[in-house]
């Protein structure tokens, strides 16, 4: 696809083509589909040395193929993406990338890099649960999103029998707003320490299914939902393009996934203090995710916070096809 008459390519094609005649830089690309490593993962991954690997890094950042992204100390890369003119040039390169399979060694050096970044998470919910209660506040006002997230959830007219999903409700602070408004709930979370304490929440005569588990991990088998709703969880995820498409692949029909979720930020302390992998996403990002499984941004709210943070609660449809899924 050719920019319209008179309108300047935004790719510099010799850095492009440069960018793509190396096989590491080649993998390096296949590597980052889907998700943002930093400099240090990287390493691991391709067993580098930093030095080593630098060199082939900021030449695809020249070539406008990769973006990076300081978070705190440590810089983290991720795929430009494709937009403007020479989208459709972007999206086949992209596209040729990941028709061809990673070696298996990488993928194995991948799935050390993800079960790392998942034992973090636990670890810290494990032992930092009372610190985690007293600093998310200082992020954001919980009354703030789960506001939010239930506006946008009643825009559905949902029916008393439908069926909804929280993945990762912590300690089960939304589920009774949830309970109150479908029958059919089920709450879903890694952590067995959080999902005792959200069992608390919920008053006894309440159906409310309760699994340990992860949404991506095979924990629901073939069950499919209403409407999906994860609230804060993507910056503890430690991958978050697979929340979009698990939760796609659970939703019926013109299902709905609602998603809560911090505007990039900055503020570095965050990982300490609350055991946050990411520090926020840029809009852009998640549409981009939702896209790549087959959803449609519907509606969106954006709340800005006193203390420079900003909250993101989008609202994704699934197609009434049967067929819509990618």
């Amino acid at each position: 696809m050719r920019p319209a008459a008179g309108q300047k390519s935004a790719v510099d094609y010799p850095s492009l083509f440069k960018a793509l005649g190396d096989a590491l830089r080649l993998n390096i690309l296949r590597v980052l589909h889907g998700d943002s490593f930093s400099v240090s993962e990287l390493c691991d991954v391709f067993d580098l040395r930093q030095s080593a690997l630098s060199h082939h890094l900021k030449v695809l950042v020249a070539a406008d193929l990769l973006v990076r992204r300081r978070e705190g100390t440590a810089i983290f890369y991720r795929r430009q993406v494709p937009d403007g003119p020479d989208k459709a040039l972007l999206q086949a390169v992209y596209a040729a990338l990941d028709d061809v399979a990673l070696d298996e060694e990488l993928v194995d050096s991948l799935a050390k890099v993800h079960h790392q970044r998942e034992l973090n998470s636990l670890n810290f919910f494990r032992d930092h649960l009372t610190q985690f209660r007293e600093n998310r506040e200082m992020i954001a006002s919980y009354s703030d999103y789960a506001d939010a997230s239930l506006h946008l959830l009643d825009t559905l007219a949902l029916a008393d029998d439908a069926s909804v999903l929280e993945i990762g409700p912590g300690e089960g602070d939304l589920l009774p707003a949830l309970a109150e408004r479908v029958t059919n709930l089920t709450a879903l979370d890694n952590s067995p320490a959080m999902l005792d304490i959200a069992r608390t929440k919920i008053d006894p005569g309440l159906a409310v299914t309760f699994i340990e588990g992860d949404i991506g991990a095979g924990a629901l088998a073939d069950q499919c939902f209403d409407v999906v709703v994860a609230n804060m969880v993507l910056h503890h995820t430690p991958h978050p393009e697979k929340v979009f498409a698990a939760s796609a692949a659970h939703l019926k029909p013109g299902g709905a996934l609602i998603i809560s979720e911090l505007c990039a930020h900055d503020q570095a302390w965050a990982r300490e203090h609350c055991g946050d992998l990411w520090l926020g996403f840029e809009p852009a990002q998640l549409s981009h995710w939702a896209e790549g499984t087959g959803l449609t941004a519907s509606a969106e709210v954006f709340i800005a916070q006193r203390n420079g943070f900003q909250i993101q609660v989008r609202l994704f449809r699934r197609s009434e096809s049967t067929g819509d899924l990618k």
